[in-house]
């Protein structure tokens, strides 16, 4: 008795313009066929032309122009054998204006403005909460305490640039200081290891003085580069603990193997310390040798803690209230996962 086999073509050949992307891409898909091994793709524009191969029942040929129509080819291979072809209807691919596989994130980050706008309004009526930071409460009592003694504060602003979120957070913390300082007339030095942070500094501490109704008492030299090696600034701002004798040191924004150095010297000298990063390895060191310690987010929510701007206070309420929905939104996650729910999870999922 002898058996004859023949494959039979795809079934079901359909192509489509490829959704959520930038065009140029026309997406080919058909029922599988039993016995397959195989599928071989074709392309018709002028002329028949084979354009690849795949082992699944889809295909995307991004080599297409937009707005141009197409026809596909689709056979089924197994072996020696190779199936007839089977036609999809033409397509032609063109760039789509949104990615819909993206809303999660439209609407996430919809409602997380919606958050700043309703906190910076009610900030502009009334006080926030705001959880007491024990470093931030501190500095009142850091520059009195330099102004009673007679002598200079010391702020180290970091040792990276401008393009670091911790620099810009010092940044922001020596506004206020300065002001204070300005206020209590007591003199602050500012060394830097960048010139670009340099001059910022020196122009947020002339307008801190220019606030405080002391522009005569500004001295632009004390806002100085020191230089841009790491362990030769280290050795400069030692020396000016050990010349100057401030009564109060302030070290705040990125700090690296140098932390302890600068720590432990201030902590020598008898000067009120409080220290602000962001780099968890050099924490550790500032706990030990400084009277206060300002730990990672609380860096970045010193200006708004300061200065109680409703714009600064607003956003910073938004950032908790949406990190509180997260924590939620993964806990529910992983209690409906475990109940083989996944709800959460498509929520977040690229489609």
């Amino acid at each position: 008795m002898i058996y004859l086999f023949f494959l039979l073509p795809p079934a079901g050949v359909e192509a489509f313009d490829t959704p959520n992307d930038e065009g140029g891409s026309i997406t080919i898909r058909w029922k599988e066929v039993e016995g397959a091994k195989v599928y071989l793709i074709y392309r018709k524009k002028d002329t028949l032309e084979l354009i690849g191969k795949t082992y699944d029942t889809e295909f995307s040929d991004d080599e297409v122009e937009d707005g141009v129509e197409y026809v596909y080819g689709v056979r089924a291979v197994a072996g020696t054998d190779t199936s007839d072809f089977a036609f999809s209807p033409p397509a032609a691919a063109s760039p789509q204006l949104f990615d819909t596989s993206k809303l999660n994130i439209f609407f996430a980050v919809f409602i997380y403005l919606f958050f700043i706008v309703y906190f910076v309004r009610a900030a502009r009526g009334r006080t926030l909460f705001i959880r007491r930071i024990a470093g931030l409460d501190a500095l009142d009592e850091a520059v009195g305490r330099a102004t009673e003694m007679g002598r200079p504060i010391l702020y180290v602003p970091g040792l990276s640039g401008m393009g670091d979120v911790a620099t810009i957070a010092a940044i922001n913390i020596l506004k206020p200081v300065a002001k204070k300082a300005a206020e209590y007339e007591t003199p602050i030095i500012v060394p830097n290891c960048d010139p670009i942070v340099m001059t910022v500094a020196q122009q947020v501490v002339k307008e801190a003085y220019l606030e405080a109704g002391r522009p005569d008492a500004y001295r632009e030299d004390n806002v100085f580069f020191l230089t841009d090696s790491q362990f030769a600034y280290a050795a400069g701002v030692d020396g000016i603990m050990m010349r100057e004798r401030p009564a109060t040191n302030l070290f705040m924004g990125m700090f690296y193997a140098e932390s302890l150095i600068l720590a432990e010297t201030g902590n020598m000298t008898g000067a009120i310390q409080i220290a602000g990063t962001d780099a968890v390895a050099q924490l550790p060191f500032f706990i030990a040798a400084c009277d206060y310690t300002i730990i990672g987010e609380e860096l970045y929510a010193a200006s708004a803690y300061l200065s109680q701007d409703p714009k600064l206070v607003g956003s910073l309420k938004a950032q908790d209230l949406g990190k509180a929905i997260l924590m939620f939104l993964l806990l529910l996650g992983s209690i409906l996962s475990l109940c083989n729910i996944p709800l959460i999870l498509n929520f977040f999922r690229t489609l």
